[in-house]
């Protein structure tokens, strides 16, 4: 139990840091120059991921992303009791960071107040749950290739899983914003009050990881050591 707390606290401090950078680069981008930097942005949010992957994940795994914990959960490589408290902790963390957030950016006002995820003009909310698994689908099929998978190396796991949030974030950051985790949107969500098409970002990405990490185990024989401590 005192071990779960460990990786709890872990994931909670991984997530508030995931989410004060992701958030945070798109409050400056908009206080500063007024404009929101999509490039900029998807760069913040892979390196923070990286570093994030390198400093925990020998403590928790680094899920950062209850899509990400759902979907090592439903091919058997984390115990339901630690995914309830991996989940929470995400969430925590990513409260915690908006609610700084929010204390150091009072007066902005602007389409993207606090870095709230929200789909573009022409997007509807079907479109914004594919858009969503698809992105979360490239980023767990790329977690389990490279860190849960023990056929390869780990040794460059943070770069690789940085790369790929980047490019997602390249790719769908002006269709969706590119959220890719339940935790990255609630955060904004419940400080700001704004749940506009909220769902997309809980529905999109649990199916789109889950899928991944159901087709990963099932096509390509995953292999693993049954481990609670994936990244």
């Amino acid at each position: 139990m005192i071990n779960l707390i460990y990786k709890s606290l872990a994931e909670l401090i991984g997530t508030f840091a995931l989410v004060f950078v992701a958030v945070g680069s798109v409050n400056m981008s908009w206080a500063f120059w007024e404009s929101l930097d999509v490039l900029g942005s998807a760069a913040a949010s892979g390196i923070i991921v990286m570093v994030i992957v390198y400093s925990i994940g020998n403590i928790s795994g680094a899920h950062i992303n209850p899509a990400v914990t759902a979907s090592l959960f439903v091919t058997g490589q984390i115990e339901l009791k630690n995914t309830i408290y991996y989940i929470i902790s995400q969430l925590g963390g990513a409260i915690g960071a908006c609610l700084l957030l929010s204390y150091i950016f009072p007066s902005i006002e602007c389409g993207t107040v606090l870095g709230t995820t929200v789909l573009a003009s022409d997007i509807t909310f079907a479109s914004g749950i594919l858009i969503e698994a698809i992105l979360t689908f490239a980023l767990v099929f790329t977690i389990f290739g490279v860190a849960v998978d023990n056929r390869t190396s780990t040794k460059h796991a943070g770069i690789i899983i940085g790369t790929i949030v980047f490019l997602d974030i390249i790719v769908g950051g002006g269709l969706t914003g590119a959220s890719m985790n339940p935790a990255r949107t609630f955060g904004p969500a419940l400080v700001l009050g704004h749940w506009a098409d909220h769902l997309v970002y809980w529905i999109g990405p649990l199916a789109g990881g889950t899928f991944a990490a159901i087709f990963y185990k099932k096509v390509f024989s995953l292999k693993t050591d049954n481990k609670t401590d994936i990244a």
